[in-house]
């Protein structure tokens, strides 16, 4: 059932947000050059796959990250944030609160790579510090949404969001994925940075 869902939600994903597409897509182009879609190295289902997203940095943004390790905020576990983060574009600074950068993992999820709802994707190499007890999570299908997610996502500390996404993984039913795919709809509609 989670599985026709995921094909139904992306499909309607997709197609619902095709109008958008060219308006992002120009953004991206006029003021920088690189792809319009970055792949980034995600941890789903056991394995690495890559995360379609609409570029919001500049085009090589990431092999940066090591240059700016001593801005990150992020000092409670292995997750990045930098607030004003100097590689965000400013159209990628719109397509961020809107989370309109995101729209792409639909693809991934009508692959069956993602679901719509599962624990938050994370790199590799932060995915090699989860603590044993928490080694489980990444054996799950990421999602585009999930616990985590609608629960402060990046603002939370380090423990705090895998013990979301474990509770959600204890929990899983189709009953609470509607829940969190109607609660994310809540935020994205009247309070986008809350994601």
């Amino acid at each position: 059932m989670n599985r026709f869902l995921d094909i139904i939600g992306s499909f309607a994903g997709l197609i619902l947000s095709v109008p958008l597409w060219p308006i992002v897509a120009l953004a991206i182009k006029l003021e920088t050059k690189g792809p319009v879609l970055a792949r980034l190295a995600r941890i789903s289902g056991g394995k690495t796959i890559y995360v379609y997203k609409f570029r919001s940095m500049i085009d090589g943004a990431h092999p940066m990250k090591t240059q700016l390790q001593h801005l990150n905020e992020r000092q409670d576990g292995p997750f990045f944030k930098i607030k004003n983060d100097p590689r965000l574009t400013r159209s990628g600074k719109l397509i961020r609160k809107f989370r309109f950068d995101e729209i792409p993992q639909f693809i991934n999820v009508l692959k069956g790579e993602m679901a719509l709802v599962g624990p938050r994707p994370h790199e590799p190499e932060e995915i090699a510090r989860y603590p044993e007890s928490y080694r489980h999570i990444p054996i799950a299908k990421a999602g585009i949404t999930g616990l985590s997610q609608v629960s402060g996502a990046s603002n939370l500390p380090f423990l705090q969001e895998l013990e979301m996404d474990a509770r959600y993984l204890k929990n899983k039913s189709l009953g609470l994925d509607l829940k969190i795919i109607a609660k994310t709809a809540a935020i994205l509609f009247f309070d986008p940075s809350a994601v």
